[in-house]
């Protein structure tokens, strides 16, 4: 007799003391349970609750956990686990700087036939200056955010912001992010916002965009107001002009009020917010730098999802970062010069002289005052700043 069988027996002992207390449902239907060893029992099924069959059979009321177990009948409940829907926030539309995360939707909705799925939200959930303390609050399961938006936030991040790193590449942006992503302090540093780090939003060199007479000489760009978070403030400022932090969607108004007479993004931004609607020229090769902004997900949540659940989400991170360079590279680039030409808009090309000046003005002193501001606060500035050093040679 098996120990499956010598259970039912201890069942129906106790079963009968309580069979006239639990009558059957009046839709009951019969079913079949069938242990892995082919032991059977049928009867009407009274409730399956917490992953347990109750059935009212020829010996009396049983209680059988569903894992041990296979069901056989009209009356047996659908045992499909419960859809887990995470909510991401997001801001703007969809566009370049969000298909890694189109993807990684698309992919994990496959990899559980529907039983994960993330709903991306373009704006319903959170100011974008907001986002981190959304996922730290646990208002949302997942959230993308920049690093400018708010360094006193993330200081680990804010090394990637510098000015005139050398990053040239997508790829190469991605590699270090990950280098710095994957450092303990950046770790426990987003551990304070109950945060993982997901994956980076790899973005190209920025360049400015303006309205109103083209800059044509260094002089030009004294006094101006530049749209230009963090690292990349500094070097527009060591210009002579005026650095501003706005948040993306709030850029373009400015443009049009005269409130910023340029702003600094990546070609896909200026496309996405319409800052391009206003402009009347652009710096082809200033290449200050670019922001970083991680996608970041709920610890906690991250914990409490199903194992598979966690592998179909985590597997995906490469597959949605090759579609983001393979969509920015051949869809976003492929409309950007376009769109510079069908609008008019003056294409300024530094002399490498000049280039080479801002950069001995900007980067190295920039590099030394963050790291010494930030040491002072704890921080391996140091270290870090080596590893991204290390990291764009081609050290990982």
């Amino acid at each position: 007799m098996t120990r499956y069988a010598n259970r039912v027996q201890a069942l129906a002992a106790c079963a009968s003391l309580v069979a006239l207390t639990l009558p059957s449902m009046a839709n009951a239907q019969e079913i079949t349970l069938q242990t892995a060893d082919g032991n059977t029992i049928s009867g009407e099924l009274i409730e399956f609750n917490n992953n347990n069959y109750l059935i009212d059979s020829a010996l009396g009321l049983l209680n059988v956990r569903a894992d041990q177990v296979e069901c056989f009948g009209d009356g047996c409940p659908s045992l499909a686990p419960e859809t887990v829907v995470w909510d991401v926030s997001l801001w703007g539309k969809r566009r370049a700087f969000t298909e890694h995360l189109e993807k990684l939707a698309e992919l994990v909705d496959e990899k559980t036939e529907g039983a994960f799925t993330l709903n991306l939200s373009y704006g319903g959930l959170s100011p974008s200056v907001e986002n981190l303390d959304g996922v730290a609050a646990g208002r949302f399961e997942m959230a993308q955010f920049c690093a400018g938006y708010h360094p006193e936030k993330n200081p680990s991040l804010n090394v990637l912001e510098l000015p005139f790193l050398g990053v040239s590449t997508l790829e190469q942006e991605i590699s270090v992010s990950k280098a710095v992503y994957e450092h303990p302090y950046t770790v426990a540093d987003m551990a304070r916002w109950n945060a993982f780090l997901l994956m980076p939003s790899p973005q190209p060199q920025q360049n400015i965009l303006g309205a109103g007479q083209p800059p044509t000489s260094l002089a030009d760009f004294q006094g101006m107001i530049i749209r230009a978070p963090g690292g990349i403030g500094d070097a527009v400022e060591s210009l002579g002009a005026e650095a501003v932090t706005l948040p993306a969607p709030a850029v373009a108004e400015a443009m049009q009020t005269g409130e910023i007479g340029a702003v600094s993004f990546a070609p896909h931004a200026h496309m996405a917010f319409d800052t391009i609607g206003s402009g009347s020229w652009w710096t082809t090769n200033l290449n200050p730098g670019t922001t970083n902004c991680p996608v970041v997900v709920n610890i906690d949540a991250l914990d409490a999802l199903d194992p598979a659940h966690r592998d179909a989400l985590l597997s995906s991170v490469d597959a949605a970062l090759e579609h983001y360079v393979d969509h920015y590279t051949n869809v976003t680039m492929q409309a950007w010069f376009p769109t510079l030409e069908e609008r008019s808009i003056i294409q300024l090309t530094f002399g490498d002289e000049i280039l080479s000046r801002i950069n001995s003005v900007v980067a190295a002193p920039t590099a030394a005052l963050w790291i010494a501001e930030n040491s002072v606060q704890g921080v391996p500035a140091q270290e870090l700043y080596n590893l991204v050093v290390q990291a764009v040679a081609g050290g990982f």
